[in-house]
């Protein structure tokens, strides 16, 4: 199958040189008098994968849109190397490398699998350079017989695995994955498997993952931290942060998780 996606052009693309770590540095995001998380500091090396867990209310997606620029911070800095991208806005972090997904599916809705590609390629990062893989994971994941029909038509699966690959046709070098598996049935999950590991040995790129699916949690993160009540609870190896008492204590005290 001949690629879907064009060759990026080669632009801006010293302006990632060297760029190891997003890094946050006591992030606080407040609304009114409601403060949804306090005081957080944690870092994600390219290459890595960090897991962010917590019950349902914590401020984990309010994370993921405090980092990616769709909300700034009430107090705190935010770092992409050396640089401070603190309330640096969504569409200028995407061109940087930082990207994220949605935990509902998130295409461009009345266009083709193929155009959903193009546009996400051209949202993306501007840099020259290297095979992203693209038409092997559409194969691998059942979308390239689909190109040409519109996005809102496919499976649900189908859509959610096309919002992860556009992710990655931006060329991100940071991943902010919301819930990547929800909704998906337990056949489906290991395809987030397989996507993660393409992103990190394809591209490089960081992944933070929020996620309530604690077995693809314990299987991808070799760190993982907990967010409770606005505050890091824990933090470390899955299987040792999991088995802590204060850790149990907050997901049975939420039902739902």
């Amino acid at each position: 199958m001949s690629s879907v996606l064009a060759p990026s052009p080669v632009a801006t693309h010293t302006a990632r040189q060297g760029v190891q770590k997003l890094r946050l540095d006591g992030v606080t995001k407040q609304f009114g008098g409601l403060k949804v998380f306090d005081n957080i500091s944690f870092e994600v090396e390219q290459g890595g994968v960090l897991g962010v867990i917590g019950p349902n209310g914590a401020g984990k997606t309010t994370l993921i849109n405090v980092i990616c620029g769709m909300l700034a911070p009430t107090a705190g800095r935010i770092y992409l190397g050396d640089r401070d991208i603190t309330a640096m806005p969504f569409h200028a972090l995407a061109r940087l490398g930082v990207a994220r997904s949605f935990q509902q599916t998130n295409t461009f809705r009345s266009v083709s699998v193929e155009e959903n590609l193009f546009r996400a390629q051209r949202f993306g990062a501007v840099h020259g350079g290297g095979d992203l893989g693209i038409d092997a994971l559409l194969d691998e994941f059942g979308l390239s017989s689909h190109l040409d029909e519109p996005s809102d038509k496919l499976p649900y699966g189908l859509q959610k695995m096309l919002g992860l690959v556009m992710v990655l046709s931006a060329r991100p070098r940071f991943l902010l994955l919301d819930e990547p598996a929800a909704g998906l049935e337990r056949r489906e999950r290991t395809q987030v498997d397989r996507f993660i590991e393409h992103a990190r040995t394809k591209l490089g790129c960081g992944v933070l993952i929020v996620e309530h699916d604690m077995d693809l949690v314990k299987r991808l993160c070799p760190r993982i931290l907990v967010l409770e009540a606005g505050r890091l609870l824990a933090e470390g190896p899955p299987a040792e942060v999991l088995s802590r008492r204060e850790v149990i204590d907050a997901y049975l005290g939420a039902s739902e998780d």
